[in-house]
């Protein structure tokens, strides 16, 4: 049972379902907003940018018990140039494609502003 109370989670989804099922065409969404290719663009971003700092907080363990060498490391200097080294890595692996959590990220991002308003 999905949290709308219908099989196969989704409301809109299952009575889509249950439309072509009965050989009908599913039913429109009630008055969900068009959204602009800006605010496609903006979700897209903050999406990437999430997916970034994710990554870069996962990283940082990786890089945490490096020890430098010396005469060239250490100290307070090295430890803040590495952190801001492993979060440069994690935008660098989210522009490029990244682990596909922006792309959920911003599927979700999109539903919930494209959502039919109730009550106006």
């Amino acid at each position: 049972m999905g949290p709308y109370g219908m099989a196969g989670g989704d409301g809109a989804l299952a009575l889509a379902r249950a439309s072509v099922a009965a050989g009908r065409a599913p039913a429109a969404p009630q008055a969900a907003r068009d959204l602009s290719a800006a605010e496609v663009a903006r979700a897209r971003k903050v999406a990437q940018d999430f997916e970034a700092f994710f990554l870069s907080q996962a990283l940082q363990p990786m890089f945490a018990e490096l020890t430098p060498e010396q005469p060239f490391g250490g100290g307070n200097a090295e430890q803040m140039w590495r952190s801001l080294q492993v979060e440069e890595y994690g935008k660098a692996i989210a522009r490029q494609g990244g682990i596909g959590l922006a792309d959920s990220i911003m599927r979700e991002m999109l539903k919930v502003q494209e959502a039919p308003v109730h009550g106006q």
